[in-house]
């Protein structure tokens, strides 16, 4: 008997809301308020599991592999050839491959559109001169960074989640995976940031050992096509060299684990996609050396992109990776949670206001910005239409982004 379909998609009153990709704090601060009771989950509950299959084997490291494995949890058809083809043609894959695509579908005209229209009007110089995007306290979510900037070269993410692997062939025949996999996309796909506890206790109940398999469901959802998968770390001095999965595993206190995607995208252009694991609150980075900071400056002018941060660089112990951003970006694209008002110099930048700006919500009520407030209400300067949701206030009709540009660009 078929596993019944999960459902992705549910209505919006079930939430409420809780923070995602939260830092440690440093050792006098006293912890954050707790996160609200979570809401009702989807039904995970599994009918019945899959029939024997052969003996977990090793994944191959051929591109065509791991676009397959991206596939397989995305929903999508692997390959003809491919070794997925048996697990594939199972009937509680097929379900769950018809229930995504639904999902899926409904999101893109719901959300994606809606963002890709609004982006190619307002951010078209921006993606033009962003070849590098930096995306700190992210999590896996490659998902809104590639709708926002889809044309760049590199993306280089940063959350607390571990790297993780691709998962193996006993993972994918697991009949507890697409539940798992369901209910860890089910806060993105509708509010459009993760609820990062209720993700890791998901993917860890079915042996999905970090960020990286939903970064490569992402790539393939988006129209990209994985070419390459490698571990990568990097060292006290910020450099990038390659690891083997010792390392991710069980990194050192002085090494930052990460892993490098190459991906075509559906133009046809390559580009990477870096994640590293990585607390990078001024205390936590004072041990080993600052190494995300002086990659990250490594690379050239920046876009930085942020959301649903949790508020992190509000906080005097995040000044370095906020230091970073306003040093080496020459646009930041952020909503309310992302750097405050006022450590950004109004004589450096130039300043576009898109939605509206509300309190925030009760968990950080304590971040709210009188500044914005003047600004959002402010007849002469009346901020630009948002015609969609994100962030913690996550409607349509109660969301804000800031877009800085540099005056003087790097």
């Amino acid at each position: 008997m078929p596993i019944p379909a999960p459902r992705f998609l549910l209505p919006a009153a079930l939430l409420f809301l809780a923070a995602c990709s939260e830092q440690k704090k440093a050792p006098a601060e006293t912890a954050e308020t707790a996160a609200p009771a979570p809401p009702p989950r989807p039904d995970t509950t599994v009918a019945a599991t899959p029939p024997a299959t052969p003996p977990a084997t090793p994944a191959r490291p051929d591109t065509a592999y791991v676009h397959d494995v991206a596939a397989y949890l995305a929903g999508q058809s692997v390959s003809k050839s491919s070794d997925l083809q048996p697990l594939a043609a199972h009937p509680t894959w097929q379900a769950f491959a018809t229930d995504a695509e639904k999902s899926w579908t409904s999101y893109h005209a719901t959300r994606t559109t809606k963002i890709e229209q609004w982006a190619a009007t307002e951010l078209d110089s921006v993606r033009t001169a962003s070849p590098s995007v930096f995306y700190p306290f992210s999590g896996p979510d490659l998902l809104n960074v590639v709708t926002m900037f889809p044309n760049s070269s590199t993306y280089v993410l940063v959350g607390l989640e571990p790297v993780g692997s691709v998962p193996r062939r006993a993972t994918l025949s697991n009949h507890r995976l697409f539940p798992a996999l369901k209910a860890s996309l089910w806060s993105v796909l509708n509010f459009s940031f993760f609820r990062t506890n209720d993700m890791a206790v998901d993917l860890k109940s079915v042996e999905l050992d970090g960020a990286l398999p939903l970064i490569m469901l992402f790539a393939a959802r988006t129209g990209h096509q994985i070419q390459e998968v490698r571990y990568v770390q990097l060292s006290t001095e910020g450099q990038l060299t390659a690891a083997d999965s010792t390392v991710i595993r069980r990194p050192g206190p002085k090494v930052i684990p990460g892993v490098e995607l190459t991906m075509l995208s559906p133009a046809g252009k390559e580009q990477k996609v870096q994640y590293f694991s990585a607390d990078i609150s001024d205390w936590k980075m004072g041990t080993n050396k600052e190494a995300v900071v002086q990659y990250v400056a490594g690379l050239g002018p920046l876009a930085t992109y942020v959301k649903s941060a949790t508020y992190l660089m509000h906080k005097p112990y995040f000044s370095k990776i906020r230091n970073l951003i306003l040093a080496r970006s020459n646009y930041l694209l952020q909503d309310d949670s992302g750097i405050a008002m006022k450590y950004i110099p109004a004589a450096d930048w130039r300043f576009t206001y898109y939605g509206t700006y509300k309190r925030p919500i009760n968990l950080f009520a304590k971040h709210y910005q009188p500044e914005l407030t003047r600004v959002y209400t402010d007849t002469t300067t009346r901020p630009r239409p948002l015609p969609f949701g994100t962030g913690y206030n996550w409607r349509q009709n109660d969301s804000n982004l800031l877009l800085a540009r540099r005056k003087t660009t790097l």
